[in-house]
């Protein structure tokens, strides 16, 4: 939906899982081998992949201060699941944290958040406020309050929804 360009680093997994969900046309790619196969998903890890999404999408739109789009599992709780190992390079000390299994979704969900934290960025990751849509895009605007994945779609349908409401 959105014409932004892709959240920076392992946010752009995030925002591509949150984004398997048309929410509109409530076309699901995880319902096919294709968009299974671009998050490396078997069919048997659907399930819990629309809960990690849905939980995500919740988190998303607490970043735009807004309130759950419905209950789901606290992210939290599910990203326990996920330990995550500190790796140092030997050439450079440089650490970074990597997923105890990377080949699990999970498991690079969690590592993908907690690149996100230390790099400051993980709280620009939004879900646009319009109840239709919820997709995830990334903020770049200057003061982080971005409203709407696309101001040409879901921004131009609320601002004419609030002008004929006058």
């Amino acid at each position: 939906m959105s014409e932004r360009s892709p959240a920076p680093g392992g946010l752009e997994l995030v925002e591509s899982l949150v984004n398997t969900l048309d929410l509109e046309s409530e076309a699901d790619s995880l319902d096919t081998a294709e968009g299974r196969a671009r998050l490396g998903l078997t069919q048997d890890e659907v399930p819990g992949a629309r809960e990690l999404r849905e939980s995500l999408r919740a988190a998303l739109l607490a970043h735009a201060g807004h309130p759950p789009h419905r209950e789901v599992t606290p992210l939290g709780e599910l990203l326990a699941g996920a330990p995550l190992l500190v790796a140092v390079d030997a050439l450079d000390g440089s650490a970074r944290l990597d997923p105890a299994d990377g080949r699990t979704l999970l498991s690079r969900v969690a590592a993908a958040v907690a690149e996100a934290l230390v790099a400051g960025t993980w709280t620009r990751l939004k879900a646009c406020e319009a109840v239709t849509c919820h997709w995830a895009y990334y903020d770049r605007s200057p003061a982080g309050r971005g409203r709407w994945c696309s101001m040409a779609v879901c921004g131009a349908r609320a601002k004419m929804r609030r002008y004929r409401a006058k």
